[in-house]
């Protein structure tokens, strides 16, 4: 048996031995492992069962070609994933993502988070990630429909709603989704809910899109109220201008907070007494809709435009990163440092770096971690699934119910396992390690397998 205590370093250059040239699975473990080891080390068995290092290692990876051809009939080749990670307590879940710049290594460190997340919702859920190095950006509908449908060719072989429930995520929407599901239908001959964020006419759910905006900006309030302030009236910016985004700017000002500034890759819109409800609506056309650019929106309502530029200089007191990993570096954090930031929360996947993220709990600056305020989307993914089984659909406010139910719970695993001395709460340690635990009970339930 195994009975020596874990150290960081000696662990990571094992991870690093393993996963060569993955940087960012790297960072995701890096994240983990600095706040379970301590843990780890005061409960002998999960050393014994090298719980950790089968935890950082995926079920499988699957890697398949996808054939499809274009508008002017030339063929075309892309490569599609899905890294099954971990299904202790669920059958895999996780989205798909299609961008022409993703990498195994991506779809290994979010797999990994998503392991974290999905144990932190209390729902009985596995953890998994997928897609292709297709971008659907400027691509006709037909294109998207025929490279949807090669890749569902392949991948059905592998899902199913009691072995993995893919989902959507960055590339993949509502458009892509209902592709995917038709080619799976048509190759199964089966109506499952084989596939969340599906249209609300062939099973899916409602808020399903405004989910993780919503959780999100959820859990910032649960952390807010639990140190004596709320969202009312808090100067907030929103990096990105997504789905996350959107929604949460939607949460952020139905509780009463001013979202100054939002962003997309080409820049940042600031707009100093915050964006209203007519601007939101109209910034939510462009982007679902007609798939514009945030300058657009700064000509529209002539209001300033920072090219090139982050969120992160302009002065408020919460920020919400929800645009994609990495963005948030370690300047960007010295800067909201400095403008008087109170609280951070990650709507993204890992959007802080390390070094940003060690700055914040140096100055005691509030943070919620991704895989706790980002759980709001699986959550109701995890709804859907449920509907899915009983052949119902539940109503927008209990829907919103139980989001936020589940959000709540979050936030009290966090404090219960991440509440340090003199009454202080890491979020982060918290996060790790009520996910990890749950997870790790059931892989020593199993024994060695």
């Amino acid at each position: 048996m195994f009975s020596n205590k874990l150290n960081l370093d000696d662990f990571m250059l094992g991870l690093a031995k393993r996963n060569p040239h993955e940087p960012e699975f790297y960072q995701a473990v890096y994240e983990v492992a600095q706040s379970v080891i301590p843990y780890i080390n005061h409960h002998p068995e999960y050393i014994d069962a090298r719980i950790l290092e089968r935890m950082t290692e995926p079920d499988r990876i699957i890697s398949f070609r996808v054939c499809w051809e274009d508008d002017e009939g030339h063929i075309r080749v892309n490569r599609g994933y899905r890294v099954q990670f971990n299904n202790a307590i669920g059958p895999y879940k996780g989205g798909l993502r299609f961008t022409s710049h993703l990498t195994l290594d991506t779809l290994k460190f979010l797999g990994f988070e998503q392991t974290f997340k999905n144990s932190l919702t209390t729902l009985p859920l596995g953890a998994a990630k997928g897609g292709s190095d297709f971008n659907p950006k400027g691509k006709s509908d037909r294109e998207v429909m025929r490279f949807c449908q090669s890749f569902m060719s392949e991948l059905h072989k592998h899902i199913g709603v009691y072995t993995d429930i893919p989902a959507g995520d960055i590339g993949v929407g509502g458009r892509e989704i209902s592709y995917l599901f038709g080619q799976y239908k048509r190759l199964e001959n089966q109506f499952q809910g084989v596939l969340t964020g599906k249209g609300l006419e062939y099973g899916g759910s409602l808020i399903r899109k405004e989910a993780t905006g919503f959780g999100t900006t959820y859990f910032m309030e649960e952390i807010l109220k639990e140190h004596g302030s709320s969202l009312e009236g808090k100067k907030c910016v929103i990096s990105g201008s997504g789905n996350v985004a959107l929604y949460t700017a939607e949460k952020v000002m139905q509780l009463g907070g001013h979202v100054l500034a939002m962003s997309d890759s080409s820049g940042t819109i600031h707009i100093p007494d915050g964006i209203s409800r007519e601007q939101l609506d109209w910034l939510i056309d462009l982007k679902e809709n007609r798939r514009g650019r945030i300058q657009e929106f700064a000509e529209h309502f002539q209001c300033e435009f920072l090219p090139d530029t982050k969120v992160w200089g302009i002065p408020c007191q919460i920020a919400f990163a929800c645009a994609t990993q990495n963005e948030l570096e370690k300047s960007d954090a010295q800067q909201l440092i400095k403008n008087g930031c109170i609280a951070v929360a990650e709507g993204a996947n890992m959007p802080s770096t390390l070094e940003a993220v060690h700055l914040f709990k140096k100055n005691n600056i509030l943070f919620a971690p991704a895989k706790a305020a980002n759980a709001g989307g699986v959550a109701v993914s995890g709804l859907e699934m449920t509907q899915n089984s009983m052949r119902l659909s539940w109503s927008m406010e209990e829907l919103e119910d139980r989001l936020k139910t589940i959000m709540q719970k979050i936030h009290s695993q966090c404090i219960k396992y991440g509440r340090g001395e003199g009454e202080t709460i890491d979020y982060v340690r918290g996060a790790n390690i009520a996910g990890f635990k749950k997870v790790a009970d059931a892989m020593l339930a199993y024994g060695v397998v």
